[in-house]
């Protein structure tokens, strides 16, 4: 570290370095503009012989001005002019910290938990801005409003996006807000134990209470950093919350085709209410034997349960008819992981 980073970072620790006695004075002298040493100790919680000292204290770092008079009179500067050279040194100082800064190296089969709130809401962040296809999110009014911006940004990027919004009672009210701005799909579900998560591409996924949140430090956030265990999240969002929700607004900006998902419940929902032929390009893993395998054809029949526990395709294709299912798969002949769907023919998965 540089001496001038070193001085910095002194300097500004210095200025910010408050006792409570002299936060308590600060404030009071801030609201009033001008007190003595005893209204000091009259509206605040300073015993009488530690106001002195207090104000001398704030004094010296600029803070107020101490002019003798019978009685002394403590005058609050304007915190312009107390924190302007204090501004400028955070704003240099994080220039050269951000300089220094070398990003961790993030594990690609990372599973972590988290307690702090600004940790939490970073990764959702992060996975909202990874998100190049297909986005499910359950959040609060305040992280929707939040997240607005860049939700609206993901879906004229063509992602498509799941939106639950949760409690219901605080949702914002669809005639007063625009939701199919910041989502394909979106719907609410009532009560307070419904929990904040995330998941971009099937594969990239955050669950927090929302007590973690409210930096409750008995409750934390579970990070699934490009993990195959975030099919858990994903699937625990298709069948369990969103199956239990109220939709506010549906049929949202359409993406073209050919399109990518993560989800078979998706896929099989867009074959089912479109009209036409469909056809299908899968990766995935055959179901008895583990292998990875690329099957390809035209969509000839689908299944769907309301609950959405069961979603699948029949892919007519040159080894006969292929049932394909979701992640962990068991009766289906090919557990997909990927799905590329198309109308005029086979998408050509080198392309996309």
């Amino acid at each position: 570290m540089t001496e001038e980073l070193h001085a910095t970072l002194e300097g500004v620790g210095e200025r910010f370095d408050l006792g409570e006695y002299e936060i308590e004075a600060y404030l009071a002298v801030l609201e009033h503009g001008e007190l003595t040493a005893s209204e000091i100790a009259d509206r605040t919680e300073i015993p009488q012989p530690r106001v002195y000292d207090t104000v001398r204290s704030l004094s010296d770092r600029g803070l107020v001005e101490l002019r003798e008079s019978r009685p002394m009179k403590i005058v609050a500067v304007d915190p312009e002019d107390a924190f302007g050279n204090v501004k400028q040194s955070l704003e240099d100082l994080i220039s050269e910290l951000e300089a220094r800064y070398t990003a961790p190296a993030r594990d690609t089969e990372a599973v972590s938990l988290v307690k702090s709130r600004s940790t939490i809401l970073r990764y959702v962040e992060e996975i909202i801005e990874s998100a190049e296809y297909e986005l499910v999110l359950s959040l609060t009014p305040d992280l929707l409003r939040r997240f607005r911006d860049d939700l609206a940004a993901k879906v004229d990027a063509g992602v498509s996006v799941d939106l639950l919004v949760t409690p219901q009672s605080h949702a914002p009210d669809p005639e007063e807000f625009d939701y199919l701005e910041v989502a394909t799909v979106a719907r609410a579900r009532r009560g307070i134990t419904t929990p904040v998560l995330a998941v971009a591409d099937g594969n990239y996924s955050i669950y927090a209470t929302q007590d973690a949140l409210r930096d409750d430090r008995d409750r934390y956030g579970v990070i699934f950093n490009r993990s195959a265990l975030g099919f858990l999240v994903s699937g625990f969002f298709g069948t369990v919350l969103w199956t239990t929700a109220e939709t506010l607004a549906a049929d949202g900006k359409r993406r073209p085709f050919p399109r990518r998902y993560a989800s078979i419940r998706r896929a099989v929902k867009d074959v089912r209410e479109l009209e036409g032929p469909f056809y299908a390009s899968v990766t995935g893993r055959d179901v008895e034997t583990g292998d990875p395998v690329v099957v390809e054809g035209e969509v000839q029949t689908t299944r769907f349960e309301d609950t959405e526990e069961v979603a699948s395709l029949n892919l007519e294709t040159d080894d006969g008819v292929l049932e394909i299912g979701g992640l962990v798969a068991a009766f289906e002949d090919v557990e997909a992981q990927e799905i590329l769907l198309g109308r005029d023919g086979i998408p050509d998965r080198e392309r996309l």
